[in-house]
């Protein structure tokens, strides 16, 4: 999909989402292939998708600690459909990271702990 002239020049304060991603898949592409730069680029969706639905539960869960709730049960998460996402798999925790040479290796671990290295959600 090519990209507008306006989303290729409003990268700045007030740009459109459009522009910021594509601005963001640019940077995150630099010298990659492009068969391997589409794994890495839906798994990380798929990292931040799971750890905003947790980190919304968790809030709520962690509200609700004086009646029981413990958000840090995976079993709570699971009985409302969302994935139950490891302390090191979760999104703060990469972005914290990600200035690090081993990022790569951290974000494949964060797959392997939501999913588990077989595929499966845990």
């Amino acid at each position: 999909m090519a990209r507008s002239a306006k989303a290729k020049t409003d990268a700045g304060a007030g740009a459109t989402l459009e522009a910021r991603l594509w601005q963001a898949a640019d940077a995150l592409r630099n010298n990659m292939d492009a068969a391997e730069y589409k794994h890495v680029v839906l798994g990380l969706i798929f990292l931040k998708y799971i750890s905003d639905a947790f980190e919304a539960k968790h809030a709520g869960l962690e509200a609700d600690r004086a009646h029981g709730a413990d958000p840090e049960d995976p079993d709570e998460y699971r009985a409302a459909g969302i994935f139950w996402v490891p302390r090191e798999a979760r999104w703060q925790t990469l972005r914290a990271a990600a200035p690090q040479p081993t990022i790569g290796t951290m974000v494949d671990d964060a797959m392997d702990g939501v999913l588990g290295p077989e595929g499966q959600a845990r």
